[in-house]
């Protein structure tokens, strides 16, 4: 194939990144919080597993350092986390989510459903379980080999 019949809308990562950019505004619309989709994976992980390093809090959200540092200190302005250095490793940053962080990630559910029913709402009962499915085996792949 040369370079005149290849089709961009045909490739993976462009469709993909385009499915994150619809699921991102309509996230930011349908969600009264006012919580970007990384801060509420932060705090969905931090509400589930606890406090944890900074550090394996963005590996668990699939978050670079720069990234998940921004979103600690936007979470910590908003008083819906709090941070102390480790006590055992002083160069580890522990995260806890607080009373006001789960309010805001039990407030952002709500529109985190709205997000996906609407993402994929043009799809049937089967292929939206099929779709799920098949990007879950994608991450997963990918969680392996990175191990």
């Amino acid at each position: 194939m040369d370079a005149s019949e290849y089709r961009l809308d045909t490739n993976l990562g462009f469709l993909l990144r385009r499915a994150q950019q619809i699921n991102s505004a309509l996230f930011t619309g349908l969600n009264a919080s006012a919580l970007s989709n990384v801060q509420f994976a932060a705090l969905a992980r931090l509400v589930a597993e606890g406090p944890t390093s900074q550090n394996a809090l963005g590996r668990r959200i699939n978050a670079d350092a720069a990234t998940i540092k921004g979103v600690v200190g936007r979470l910590e302005q908003r008083g819906a986390v709090t941070t102390e250095r480790d006590g055992s490793d002083r160069r580890q940053l522990l995260v806890r989510v607080t009373d006001v962080g789960v309010a805001l990630f039990d407030d952002a559910i709500a529109g985190s459903e709205r997000t996906t029913e609407r993402m994929l709402e043009c799809l049937s009962p089967g292929e939206r379980l099929m779709l799920v499915e098949l990007l879950s085996k994608i991450a997963a792949d990918a969680e392996t080999a990175r191990d």
